[in-house]
């Protein structure tokens, strides 16, 4: 059987037991996560922070005051810990994850918990494949988020023999969304088909060319002036990192051109960029076309 986990780790996230919010760290507000170890006595280890390192022995809740703390992601490493418990004699293995990428197996009773992209083939093929936490992986803020969570299904289900001998694909997310029924009816191309003209009616790629351009607001606003194609739309701009860095606030502007417009907008982005470098301009400025994650 295999099963696979969206995330590595044991723990990567957790969120406050009473209000269920993400478990931030008092020092950095970065996301707590549990190790995957045990103290000398056998109780749990106590979270760190994924950012800074921090351990936080003594958690309290930003918004409710709760100190409990409870998983709201399950790591691949976890996971597999838990089966090996519900099905003692049964050998588990992991592929990817922090662990070693296995490439095949052996044919026989046993359970592979891998993380997606890392599924070992196995001899004869798998007899069922359990997909888990679908909402982990549609929750990305990423606009290719659902043509990629099909891709990795997909993936991993064509590694189950046929329906006709006993295979089965179990999928773990609501029934409703686009994505799990193009996942049973098997159609990736309808679902692509679909995903363009969604893009297509809210303007996004790949049915026009965008650009992201981030900086400081004197440096954004240098690029917009600098001379955008006839037609540029200009979302914005927004002030991005709140709370502002040693090198002062930065904002966001998007440029969104029809796409036979896009080889003039990346031109006209280059020679403006090119012109601040030759001038040795102090503030910096990113600048990507297409950006896939828009946070």
């Amino acid at each position: 059987v295999l099963v696979q986990v969206p995330r590595a780790g044991y723990v990567p996230w957790l969120a406050c037991g009473r209000c269920r919010e993400s478990a931030r760290c008092r020092h950095c507000a970065g996301p707590l996560a549990l190790p995957s170890g045990r103290g000398d006595e056998g109780a749990a280890a106590s979270p760190y922070c994924r950012w800074c390192g921090r351990v936080e022995s003594s958690f309290r809740c930003g918004g409710c005051g709760g100190r409990a703390l409870r998983a709201s992601v399950t790591g691949s490493r976890r996971t597999a810990e838990e089966l090996g418990r519900a099905f003692p004699g049964v050998p588990v293995r992991q592929s990817g994850g922090g662990a070693e990428v296995v490439a095949r197996i052996d044919p026989g009773p046993g359970i592979v918990v891998a993380t997606p992209g890392a599924e070992p083939a196995a001899d004869g093929g798998y007899g069922a494949a359990l997909l888990l936490d679908g909402w982990a992986l549609l929750s990305r803020p990423d606009l290719r988020v659902a043509e990629e969570t099909l891709r990795r299904w997909l993936g991993a289900a064509a590694l189950v023999v046929p329906h006709g001998r006993g295979g089965r694909v179990v999928v773990v997310a609501d029934a409703s969304v686009p994505v799990v029924q193009a996942l049973v009816r098997w159609d990736p191309a309808g679902h692509a088909a679909a995903e363009l003209a969604a893009r297509a009616e809210v303007g996004f790629p790949p049915a026009v060319r965008m650009a992201a351009v981030e900086g400081g607001p004197a440096a954004v606003a240098e690029i917009l002036d600098a001379g955008l194609p006839a037609g540029a739309e200009v979302l914005g701009p927004v002030e991005i990192d709140p709370v502002a860095s040693d090198e002062g606030p930065r904002e966001r502007a998007l440029v969104r051109v029809p796409r036979t417009e896009g080889r003039a907008l990346a031109a006209a982005l280059a020679a403006a960029q090119a012109g601040r470098s030759a001038r040795k301009a102090a503030d910096p400025v990113r600048v990507r076309m297409d950006p896939l994650q828009i946070e």
